[in-house]
């Protein structure tokens, strides 16, 4: 069971990086840092919303990403979490 509550701990101070980042993406224009964040879960997230690193270097192609799959991230990221609390 600490496993367990280590690997959520840790999960849940992702997903707070994550909100932080998506927000700062939104308010201001750091894309690039939000999609640094997201790849860390990027192998937890559906094959449709994974990162590549070209998305992760490219000022564009990150703000395209966060914009056009934010509420998806959102909920698979929910998903993810409760899948984790099920454990």
């Amino acid at each position: 069971m600490k496993i367990f509550f280590i690997a959520l701990k840790e999960f849940d101070t992702l997903i707070d990086r994550m909100t932080l980042a998506l927000d700062s993406a939104n308010n201001l224009g750091q894309f690039t840092t939000s999609v640094k964040i997201l790849f860390q879960m990027n192998e937890e997230l559906p094959d449709d919303l994974q990162l590549s690193f070209e998305e992760i270097d490219d000022p564009d192609e990150a703000k395209s990403f966060v914009k056009n799959n934010e509420s998806s991230l959102k909920f698979a990221i929910r998903e993810y979490r409760e899948r984790l609390m099920l454990s």
